[in-house]
């Protein structure tokens, strides 16, 4: 008798899951979602309606991160040439030089092609460009937009860059790249970098834009104090060599570098321009090495980017299996939203762990959103960025160069 009235009851509770499953089907509409996000009509969208994993921007705290670098940077008197690697999104990029930004930079030649065409001028690629391919996109895309710059380390590139430009008939705009600190690229500052500044400055087809020098060891320096003397040591020499290029007769359009981590630093030692990126999103790296008010966490930029997922398995203790994995870029340092006791673990391609030892339960189907470590690397990954205002999905902004390497 009791069995009976257990398999009633299962049965009866059964019936009942499953008609508020058949009506939360309803309207799911899951085979209305991706063609409503084509006409972006993202009426009553939630993140329940998305396929996970899935990128979410999180549009009040990135709309205040793109603020606040605005209002400092203009409170200070510097340009602000915000990086797109972090996203390699043109409606990013829109929303930064509607509040100001003089263009972009970019850290490849498909990218710098790329937001160009978005109608972005103003494109610096950071990276010399080298082999026949990049030397003749960089001077195609010169011809297409008069506004494009590119950087060199080596006289050998100002000769190939000036017989590709003859070729096209056009002229580049060329900033000297020197050496901050960083042992990947950059020549060495002083007299050799005034020397190649020179050689592009005499070349007919070639246009002395500036100096550049990216300080990438002071940007993740733990403790604002040692941030500045880093950026000090790596900056002062680049800004001289600017110096000693304009008493040697050389229009010194720009010197250029910085980072997020020292956006409130470099304007004093002599920038007149800010490549900084990650604190239109940031990421669980760079909230970890301090402010100028302490050293415990960078609070000035919020982190907006999450990386949404699903639990698919939970049949151990304290353990639940989310559909991100290392496909995904999940890695240890991310962190979980709203529950910082939470560790993340690797457990495979297309599978991650998260472990806890006490707190609320995280059950079967829950959907959980990650910080990711490195913004770089994980939006590489996704094809589109889902804005979210509260619980609603309100946008969804693509993510370029995702079609092969001339893409990317």
């Amino acid at each position: 008798m009791n069995s009976r009235r257990r398999f009633l009851s299962l049965t009866a509770a059964g019936a009942v899951a499953s008609s508020a499953w058949a009506a939360r089907r309803a309207e799911l509409r899951f085979n209305e979602v991706e063609a409503r996000i084509a006409r972006r009509d993202f009426r009553d969208l939630t993140r329940e309606d998305l396929g996970t994993p899935a990128l979410i921007l999180d549009e009040e705290i990135f709309n205040r991160n793109i603020r606040h670098m605005a209002e400092h940077s203009k409170s200070v008197g510097i340009n602000v040439r915000p990086h797109v690697k972090i996203h390699k999104c043109p409606e990013v990029s829109k929303r930064q030089v509607a509040l100001g930004a003089i263009g972009v930079c970019c850290a490849t030649i498909a990218e710098a092609e790329l937001f160009s065409a978005s109608g972005i001028k103003g494109v610096l690629w950071t990276c010399q460009p080298a082999g026949r391919n990049k030397i003749q996109r960089t001077a195609d895309l010169a011809k297409k937009d008069p506004t494009f710059r590119a950087v060199v380390d080596d006289p050998r590139t100002v000769d190939l860059l000036e017989e590709a430009a003859a070729a096209v008939n056009t002229k580049v705009n060329v900033v000297v790249d020197c050496w901050a600190g960083l042992e990947r690229h950059g020549c060495p500052t002083g007299e050799p970098a005034l020397a190649l500044a020179k050689k592009v400055d005499q070349a007919k087809h070639l246009k002395f834009a500036g100096v550049m020098g990216y300080s990438g060891a002071a940007s993740h320096t733990k403790g604002w104090e040692n941030r500045r003397k880093k950026s000090q040591e790596h900056v002062v020499p680049m800004v001289a060599t600017a110096e000693m290029c304009r008493k040697a007769g050389l229009n010194v359009e720009i010197i250029t570098g910085g980072s997020t981590g020292t956006y409130n630093i470099d304007k004093e030692f002599g920038l007149t321009e800010l490549q900084a990126g990650s604190f239109v999103f940031m990421d669980t790296a760079y909230i970890k090495i301090g402010n100028k008010s302490g050293d415990a966490m960078y609070s000035d930029f919020g982190t907006a980017l999450t990386v949404l997922t699903t639990v698919i398995s939970r049949n151990h203790r304290n353990i639940a299996s989310i559909d991100a994995g290392n496909k995904a870029m999940l890695k240890p340092t991310d962190a979980v939203k709203g529950r910082p006791d939470v560790v993340v673990k690797n457990q495979g391609a297309e599978y991650g762990l998260l472990t806890w030892t006490s707190g609320p339960e995280i059950g079967l189907g829950d959907l959980v959103e990650i910080y990711p470590s490195n913004l770089d690397m994980s939006v590489n990954v996704y094809d589109r960025i889902y804005v979210a205002r509260g619980e609603k999905i309100v946008d969804m902004w693509p993510i370029m160069g995702r079609a092969g390497a001339p893409q990317r």
